[in-house]
């Protein structure tokens, strides 16, 4: 089978996603029998749920996904057993504490007032194609070093320049695509290379030294040590910081650099990852959807009276769930086009899933995200097209479909802990650039289509035009 994947290469998702179909949701994928790429892979909901949920100890991450992801070390994606759950009691609880949030809202408005309103407003005023996509990256990037590391990179600019390279963001983009890479090839191939240091062997090593020296220095900041990082803060940024939380919820008599150095990243990558892929599609499909903008739109208008009282409800976050049909536009984005793609386990015992398929013991699984997305039997015969009133009820309310149907934040006991940041940042994002401004995509762009990686952005950017607007007086 290993040939149609290659061919298909550069739209494996959608490939992917007939071949499912096809095959009722589920085949055995096999490779030549000296690369050891054998696997099932599903987008059957029922399989899903029990993989994730119902027999959740038999599906582990294992050591093949810890050797591909190895760049992770020891965080919550990376990890199984007693340290999984050691890091993610630590996560969740300083995620469900209200000073987290308010730092989250806080550094979001700050960053829209500072940098990306007044860069907007330039960008219109130029009539200057721009890539949404790299400002989203680059403005998520931001939010979260401050959020997790205390300092803002100032990767994003507050006028239209030349936008400054970040040598971590850059690392980190290089890095991913070089895991992607390592789920195609033989594993003794990419640990070939990468002890010969050649090819994507050479890349990943190079990257991974500049994302540790990165870390490293800001740990060694954060916690007053002696250090060359040029990490300056402002006046006005907050006090509260991750890192120091980290130590003192994990209650560390001696800062474990490495428990840091593996959680911040962990941080950094959902944080910059999620919401930039997240924003791109959304606005895509919005700004290609005219009918769903009015709509979105006059809901603001119905919420919001004055530009006052905008700012003052989106810095509360409990007025943010009086937009339904927003937050059906943002279910409806993330069901197409989920930031993670694939999940991929490993069983520790021999088990039948509930379509009757066999799992071997030490077999990896697989489940699209991206496929169980597109998939009629789940979401009907239209389930290509992007209605974000499947969402919304008669009366109004958002309806509330299962974590192991809608997938985007996965399900069971590894359901994401940031979904509830993550719908938050994109509110606040989504009103303030909908209120201002109005994004036209450029002609000749709108076969947008994902990029080849394990995370879901777009293969060519989303170049768009902007025009200011203002729907509130």
């Amino acid at each position: 089978m290993l040939p149609s994947v290659l061919c298909n290469l550069s739209n494996i998702h959608d490939h992917a996603t007939t071949t499912l179909k096809q095959c009722g949701g589920t085949f055995l994928f096999k490779g030549p029998w000296f690369t050891n790429l054998n696997f099932l892979i599903t987008s059957d909901p029922m399989n899903v749920h029990h993989i994730t949920s119902k027999n959740f100890d038999n599906y582990i991450k294992g050591s093949e996904y810890y050797e591909i992801f190895e760049i992770l070390g020891d965080g919550i994606f990376n990890t199984d057993s007693h340290k999984w759950k050691h890091s993610r009691n630590i996560l969740h609880s300083l995620f469900r504490q209200n000073s987290f949030e308010s730092l989250v809202v806080k550094t979001i408005h700050k960053k829209l007032h500072s940098c990306l309103v007044p860069l907007l407003n330039d960008v219109s005023e130029s009539g200057t194609v721009v890539d949404l996509q790299d400002i989203f990256q680059r403005i998520s990037f931001d939010n979260i070093c401050s959020i997790v590391l205390g300092f803002d990179p100032k990767s994003l600019p507050n006028k239209l320049i030349e936008f400054p390279e970040v040598a971590f963001e850059k690392a980190f983009n290089m890095a991913e695509d070089a895991i992607f890479y390592r789920h195609l090839v033989p594993r003794f191939l990419w640990k070939l290379q990468k002890w010969l240091q050649i090819g994507q062997g050479k890349t990943y090593t190079e990257c991974e030294k500049i994302v540790d020296q990165f870390l490293h220095q800001c740990i060694s900041s954060t916690f007053q040590e002696k250090s060359q990082v040029k990490c300056t803060k402002d006046d006005d940024e907050p006090t509260f910081n991750m890192l120091k939380a980290l130590v003192e919820e994990s209650g560390m008599e001696q800062i474990d650099r490495k428990f840091l150095r593996d959680n911040a990243l962990t941080l950094l990558v959902a944080g910059r990852d999620t919401i930039s892929s997240s924003l791109s599609w959304f606005f895509w499909l919005v700004s290609t959807h005219p009918v769903v903008e009015a709509k979105i739109l006059e809901e603001i208008r119905a919420n919001f009276i004055t530009k006052e009282e905008y700012w003052l409800i989106t810095s509360r976050v409990e007025n943010l769930n009086k937009l339904v049909y927003l937050h059906g536009a943002m279910c409806e984005a993330l069901r197409l086009f989920p930031p993670v793609p694939f999940e991929h386990k490993s069983a520790v015992k021999s088990d039948i899933l509930p379509s009757g398929h066999r799992v071997n013991a030490n077999s990896m699984v697989i489940y699209s995200l991206y496929s169980m997305g597109r998939m009629e039997q789940t979401w009907g015969e239209d389930c290509l097209e992007f209605k974000p009133e499947r969402w919304v009820s008669e009366k109004g309310s958002i309806i509330h479909i299962p974590s192991y149907k809608f997938i985007a934040f996965n399900a069971g006991p590894r359901s994401c802990l940031g979904k509830n940041i993550t719908f938050i940042q994109m509110k606040i994002m989504a009103i303030a650039l909908l209120c201002n401004f109005q994004f036209e995509v450029v002609e000749g762009h709108n076969n947008v289509c994902p990029c080849v990686s394990v995370v879901l952005h777009m293969k060519h950017g989303l170049k768009v035009k902007v025009t200011k607007r203002g729907i509130i007086n």
